[in-house]
């Protein structure tokens, strides 16, 4: 069985466990306070009645003990006669109304008891009493357990949440920086291929592919060297950044895909980035377009420089997703392709909202007419 399951049992158990015995005791000393009022009723009735002292001397003894359980004796028409026990003299000499309202508070939690004079029958007393305090903790104790314990396991999770997502960062950011060191031996013997390429006549051509590619794994290996580590943040221009990448990915898309980017007439929209991380993270967000359309279709990047964040917004004519799968397509390994390891949006939430402090997010889609990403960066 696994251990969070056995403890959360253990813990259902005990609070349960609380609850029964409490509510046990709790009416315990229901019934007896009941048995004290009464002896108090009658206490008052024989204090009343016996005009010899000596005679009084027990029945004064059990009012005067009595100092916790809140009694309010009333005329016949429930109207407060003036005596009263355990209660705040403060507010009775203060408000009016104290009595009153206490009357009506203890009906509804007890009957009260009555005494009819025998000598005088038109003369009735009623006695309305509420709980005291030991009760009202002995009642109540659960509850509060139940809030500590309840908020103790909420405590528990988001901790161990909070680790594992330690533990996960640091396994994403060991990986990546691991991906890199692998890539940098590798890259640094092409690029010295490509310079004894270069060397001999005839290979521009040739050679000047291969920088292109070589660039392009050095770029990556960057990239992924980058995870983990605070990446520095510069001043520049959004529109020739993305740009730049859509130019890109234009000349490794067919020729059916058209792309657009608007920016609402302005040239230069200025945003603190690290260029790197930012292209990568357009990257995956043309690519999930590309792979979202069968070879045609529009890909149009919108971006809005507002006064308190730049927003930009990625919108494809693909396949849409699905409700179900809205929550999970920011989650690592989720994919619906048949190739690839669904980690490029999870690495572009991490890269935006991480790194660069803002937010990204599926701002619309709908099944067979296209989806719409939306980046945040808060000025």
């Amino acid at each position: 069985m696994n251990w969070r399951i056995l403890l959360a049992f253990i813990a259902i158990l005990i609070v349960t466990g609380t609850i029964f015995y409490s509510q046990y005791l709790a009416r315990k000393i229901a019934k007896e306070e009941k048995q004290k009022v009464e002896q108090w009723v009658e206490a008052i009735k024989y204090v009343s009645i016996s005009p010899l002292e000596a005679d009084t001397k027990l029945a004064s003894l059990i009012i005067i003990q009595n100092k916790s359980i809140p009694i309010i004796e009333t005329d016949g028409n429930d109207i407060p006669t003036g005596r009263s026990a355990n209660l705040d003299s403060a507010s009775i000499a203060n408000d009016s109304n104290y009595l009153r309202r206490k009357v009506d508070k203890f009906r509804n939690i007890h009957n009260p008891f009555e005494w009819r004079d025998t000598k005088d029958t038109t003369q009735v007393n009623r006695y309305f009493y509420g709980d005291s305090k030991l009760l009202n903790e002995v009642r109540y104790y659960p509850i509060v357990q139940l809030c500590v314990v309840a908020l103790f396991i909420v405590i528990t999770l988001l901790s161990l949440q909070s680790s594992y997502r330690s533990v996960q960062n640091q396994v994403w950011a060991g990986m990546a920086k691991e991906t890199a060191h692998q890539l940098g031996t590798p890259v640094s013997s092409l690029e010295g291929w490509v310079e004894m390429l270069k060397e001999t006549s005839g290979n521009e051509k040739i050679v000047h592919e291969l920088e292109k590619d070589v660039d392009r794994l050095r770029l990556v290996s960057d990239r992924f060297g980058k995870i983990g580590s605070t990446p520095h943040l510069e001043e520049v221009n959004l529109v020739t950044q993305i740009r730049s990448m859509v130019d890109y990915m234009r000349k490794r898309a067919t020729g059916k895909i058209n792309f657009s980017v608007n920016t609402k007439g302005k040239p230069d929209v200025i945003a603190k980035v690290s260029p790197p991380l930012f292209d990568w993270v357009i990257e995956n967000l043309l690519k999930n377009s590309l792979d979202a359309m069968e070879d045609k279709g529009n890909i149009t990047v919108d971006i809005a420089d507002e006064k308190d964040a730049v927003y930009i917004d990625v919108t494809d004519t693909g396949k849409g997703i699905s409700k179900q799968n809205m929550t999970s397509v920011f989650k690592p390994g989720f994919t619906t392709k048949k190739r690839g390891w669904g980690l490029g949006l999870s690495l572009s939430r991490r890269i935006i909202s991480m790194y660069h402090k803002g937010e990204i997010f599926v701002k619309h889609s709908e099944l067979g007419k296209g989806t719409t990403f939306r980046i945040v960066l808060k000025k």
